[in-house]
């Protein structure tokens, strides 16, 4: 059987046939540019029917495109993509045609086996007619629907569409579903069928434990190579050996680490210790060659007009000597240039002191129709808690009550020796887009000190606190990634310097290094911490935390 090439750019995947262990994909010296701005640049990556690999980085770093480039929809402006075999695709996004139901995605997702099938029967019978060229044909199908496990391909996609929840009913239009509803629908489809590639786009959107967990299975058991696009921990330790990083880094060319999660979190440990001392050893001697021409040009002055009663000749057989140091001096620090570029920030949790005694109370809070069951707690200086619970349980509304944003229905929440109480919602809350990040920043450091909520030994800069890079604290918040803007929110709720700190979902759109050093951070401040969250690799890290569940008997 021949290899099929993946389709040309904006072309349908769906006629590209399994290329079994002859499949592959090849970029070679990838780059393109995005709005003025170089978002990959001369990339090398070959994705193999073993691989196993994770694209990681930060919001806006090329990681989308760079899928969109393997699978065909988007053309390099330098170097190529070559493949071989089939491919299926979960973007973060589902555009749905008018009139298309669960029925057509869930045909789309078989029609290859099917077909693989009708052509095994049609080959079976020429072959029984001793048909010219039967057994070289009938041989092609059988293998085409071997690869295919053609015979299996509607239950499979039945027992997907179980297990993420999704729907079944084949008339269903799929414009009448929830956007999770769809990405259900199609993420289903796409486990249950057989390709030699799976590119996943942040595939734990919309899926519950389970979901997760039949996710996480599949791709384990999936006979084709994986490429997995995530900030999702948990599925990336779970399921991927190598992780190409898209960061930055000292040449500013992306890395590849082996060794699963594990290795690729030491690995960038190492690196960015290297970068960091590879850059302080060239800022050190820049500094030194600064000072020996500086020291040269003052010899240079004091050589040319030496002490009163010196002779005429000895100024003149000094001077040569002095200018001919100044200008070796001065050439080696021209020629001295410091060629790695800074490391980028790292995140600085701001010290935290709070005061003495139970800063945050509540006794017996409800909200109606929100949550039903009463909450007694007390939170001291140094205290933690995490709060777990299905979706609608009311973790969300516990958590705006503690913090005085919503009134319960009954019961009290009150603060105690004048404790800030500070809440980082689910999603951003920058009133004005318009600003810059700067700006904003600045404005409520204003309000706060105004205010007399902070004094001036107490105010931070967003540079000190390492979320955002300068070049992001000059653009307007509207042009901002949602992690960018999720950083920015961060960085205004921490200069708040708050004594208790309300933390619901923190690691939606953050970076999974971000994650990292705030989990610790947590961990490790003195103020009193309340985190809800579904992020399967957080609840594990804080596992030790005492743990309030909403919605449980």
């Amino acid at each position: 059987m021949s290899l099929t090439p993946f389709p040309q750019h904006g072309s349908s995947d769906s006629l590209a046939l399994p290329a079994g262990d002859r499949a592959q994909i090849t970029a070679s010296g990838v780059s393109i540019t995005r709005g003025g701005r170089r978002v990959l640049d001369a990339v090398d990556l070959t994705v193999s029917p073993r691989s196993r690999l994770a694209i990681v980085g930060e919001n806006g770093r090329g990681k989308t495109t760079l899928l969109h480039l393997l699978v065909g929809t988007l053309a390099p402006d330098e170097g190529t993509v070559r493949g071989a075999g089939s491919i299926g695709v979960a973007e973060q996004e589902l555009d749905v045609a008018p009139g298309t139901t669960v029925g057509d995605l869930i045909g789309e997702a078989v029609a290859p086996s099917h077909a693989a099938l009708r052509a095994l029967e049609h080959a079976t019978e020429s072959l029984s007619s001793n048909a010219a060229g039967a057994d070289d044909a009938y041989a092609d199908a059988l293998e085409q629907a071997v690869r295919l496990d053609a015979w299996d391909a509607d239950r499979r996609v039945d027992a997907a569409l179980e297990a993420l929840d999704a729907c079944t009913d084949r008339e269903r239009d799929l414009a009448t579903l929830s956007v999770g509803q769809r990405y259900r629908v199609r993420l289903a489809c796409l486990l249950g069928a057989e390709h030699d590639f799976l590119l996943l786009d942040e595939p734990t959107n919309h899926l519950d434990a389970n979901g997760l967990d039949f996710l996480t299975r599949r791709i384990r058991e999936h006979r084709g190579g994986v490429v997995v696009v995530s900030h999702d921990r948990a599925l990336l330790a779970d399921t991927c050996e190598e992780f190409l990083d898209l960061d930055p880094s000292r040449d500013r060319q992306p890395r590849r680490y082996g060794g699963g999660y594990a290795g690729w979190q030491e690995g960038r440990r190492a690196e960015r210790e290297r970068w960091e001392q590879e850059h302080a050893d060239q800022q050190l001697e820049h500094a030194r060659l600064a000072t020996a021409a500086q020291s040269a040009r003052d010899r240079l002055q004091t050589g040319w007009r030496p002490p009163k009663g010196t002779g005429k000749h000895q100024r003149q057989s000094r001077a040569p000597g002095v200018v001919q140091a100044v200008a070796r001096a001065q050439g080696a620090l021209e020629a001295h240039r410091v060629a790695v570029p800074a490391p980028p920030l790292a995140f600085s949790f701001p010290t935290l002191n709070p005061g003495r005694g139970v800063l945050l109370r509540a006794d017996d809070v409800t909200v109606e129709n929100r949550l039903t069951r009463p909450v007694t707690l007390d939170l001291s200086a140094g205290d933690r808690l995490l709060v777990t619970g299905p979706n609608g349980a009311g973790k969300s509304t516990l958590l705006a009550a503690l913090a005085g944003r919503l009134e319960p229905t009954t019961g009290s929440v009150r603060t105690g020796n004048g404790a800030r109480v500070v809440l980082v919602a689910q999603e951003t809350e920058v009133d004005d887009a318009s600003r810059t990040a700067g700006e904003v920043f600045e404005q409520h450091i204003g309000r706060l000190s105004s205010s007399g909520i902070l004094s001036g030994r107490d105010t931070a800069s967003l540079g000190f606190l390492g979320l955002l890079p300068g070049g992001s604290v000059g653009t307007r918040v509207r042009d901002l990634s949602q992690g960018q803007r999720r950083r920015l929110d961060l960085a205004l709720r921490l200069a708040e310097r708050p004594d208790v700190l309300i933390l619901d979902e923190p690691t939606n759109h953050l970076s999974i290094p971000l994650v990292d050093e705030l989990t610790e951070a947590l961990g490790a401040t003195r103020a009193a911490v309340v985190v809800a969250t579904h992020d399967r690799r957080l609840l594990s890290d804080l596992e030790e935390w005492p743990r309030l569940e909403i919605g449980a008997t």
